[in-house]
């Protein structure tokens, strides 16, 4: 469960508080229409906390693959840096 795992304390909060407000108006309002309006409304709050955690994680991956590349851009520019002057350049 890595999806558990990588929600953060107030997702979790909020997953819960709208579980526990669901199952009362479940039990206040019982089964009907009201009952597709209260799912409606858990399914949205669930379904923006977890687009909020593919979004960090993807912030996250791109932030990882912008170090790997300005580590591969300082790895050249060193390399560039130490050549003799009077060799040919690349271009």
């Amino acid at each position: 469960m890595k999806l558990i795992t990588t929600l953060d304390p107030g997702s979790l909060v909020v997953i819960a508080l709208t579980f526990v407000l669901f199952a009362v108006a479940l039990v206040v309002k019982g089964i009907g229409h009201d009952l597709l309006l209260e799912a409606g409304v858990f399914l949205v709050s669930v379904k923006l906390i977890l687009q909020q955690v593919k979004s960090a994680t993807v912030a996250a991956d791109t932030a990882a693959r912008l170090e790997e590349l300005r580590a591969a851009m300082a790895r050249v520019e060193r390399q560039l840096a130490s050549r003799p002057t009077d060799e040919a350049p690349l271009t």
